[in-house]
């Protein structure tokens, strides 16, 4: 069957275009082809339109135009965040201070920088996905060059204490990267961050572009050779019609936040709520409160999550799983290894601006039927509590 839009319940990886972007993209690719960096006319009018779109983005997270630059992804912005303050810093050290359930992008980072495991302090998290504050300060030593913690976790929705953890990184003179992917456009981002990264698909733009933003009074050297564009922090001729989709997706969403929000609680909040009780031996992770507003994850005893995975999206909704092994790593979830909890059986729901109340009631009639006859054909037996 596959999933309907209003069943697309993996917003976390990517949501559907927005209207308001996908409006900007069609006038975008008629009237922004032009090179930016040129002179002659089509050329400036296509500076101006990247221009306002920088604008329009540093606003809306609490940026100056100039300290934002566009990238072709959100992992690229990661990269290029974290080791152009690491390049720029290498004579303080080359330690990284991480928290353990960062994204893979920002841990993959930390290990290309890495000359030794030292170089590298990753800070644990408790049972919900959480680092203590003192303790990630107390992980910032002499030669620390960057701390790197996420907005909100990508797999369970647990927000960071961001706004305790950048007093300390200011008072050591320690550069605070933030990865806000999950939280732009969805809820503010706390102040206090010296670089920023965010992926314009997590809020309706295009696929495509990422925003990088560093802060002026922090030190930043590309690690790539030097290119004109965007400031020289991001070589390549710009994305135009995407950058303005994704500044015109970002405005939209962002006006639709608290309306969005409230509702998205309320859903998430029941699924919290019932699918312990409509399914039995099933896990709820995350922080109860401290969380995104459109995620929840749960993890189902005896059963496969790539299996439960595949069964639902039969059912007509689409959700991923952060626990199946799969076929490349052989590897589960770093993040719930991380939290202690249950890495099999692991479904990520994450809603879209286009969810209903009924898309999230016939999730939860459909889940207990799956989970049971997964259970079953396992040998594990199990039904449905009612």
């Amino acid at each position: 069957m596959g999933a309907r839009p209003g069943g697309h319940f993996d917003a976390a990886s990517t949501e559907p275009l927005h209207p308001a972007a996908r409006e900007v993209w069609n006038a975008a690719i008629d009237d922004g082809w032009a090179d930016p960096a040129r002179l002659y006319g089509a050329a400036r009018r296509a500076r101006v339109m990247l221009d306002n779109a920088r604008e329009v983005v540093a606003s809306l997270i609490d940026a100056r135009p100039d300290e934002v630059s566009f990238t072709s992804s959100g992992t690229q912005a990661v990269h290029l965040g974290m080791l152009g303050a690491l390049h720029a810093r290498q004579r303080v050290g080359r330690h990284v201070v991480a928290s353990a359930v960062e994204h893979s992008s920002v841990l993959h980072a930390a290990n290309h920088h890495a000359g030794s495991e030292d170089d590298r302090e990753l800070v644990p998290v408790d049972h919900h996905g959480r680092v203590d504050p003192d303790t990630f300060a107390t992980a910032i030593r002499t030669d620390t060059a960057l701390a790197c913690l996420q907005t909100a976790n990508h797999e369970v929705g647990t927000t960071q204490p961001l706004d305790q953890v950048a007093p300390a990184c200011h008072d050591r003179g320690v550069p605070l990267f933030v990865d806000a992917a999950q939280s732009a456009g969805r809820t503010s981002i706390p102040a206090g961050w010296s670089v920023l990264a965010a992926s314009a698909h997590k809020w309706g733009g295009p696929p495509g572009v990422g925003v990088l933003a560093v802060r002026r009074s922090t030190r930043w050297r590309s690690p790539l050779p030097e290119d004109e564009r965007e400031g020289g922090r991001v070589p390549g001729f710009e994305n135009l019609p995407g950058v303005l989709a994704a500044a015109a997706a970002l405005h939209a969403r962002t006006q639709e936040s608290a309306a969005l929000h409230e509702r998205h609680w309320s859903l998430i909040e029941r699924i919290r709520t019932e699918i312990g009780t409509r399914v039995p031996d099933v896990q709820v992770t995350g922080h109860p409160t401290e969380r995104l507003p459109h995620l929840v994850t749960f993890s189902c005893l005896y059963v496969n999550g790539e299996a439960l995975v595949t069964e639902l999206d039969r059912a007509g909704f689409a959700v991923s799983s952060g626990s199946s092994c799969t076929a490349s790593t052989l590897q589960p979830s770093h993040v719930l290894e991380a939290m202690g909890a249950l890495t099999h059986g692991n479904v990520r729901v994450s809603l879209s601006r286009a969810t209903t109340d009924d898309d999230v009631e016939r999730f939860l009639d459909v889940v207990p039927d799956v989970v049971t006859r997964l259970r079953t054909e396992a040998g594990m037996g199990g039904s449905s509590v009612e």
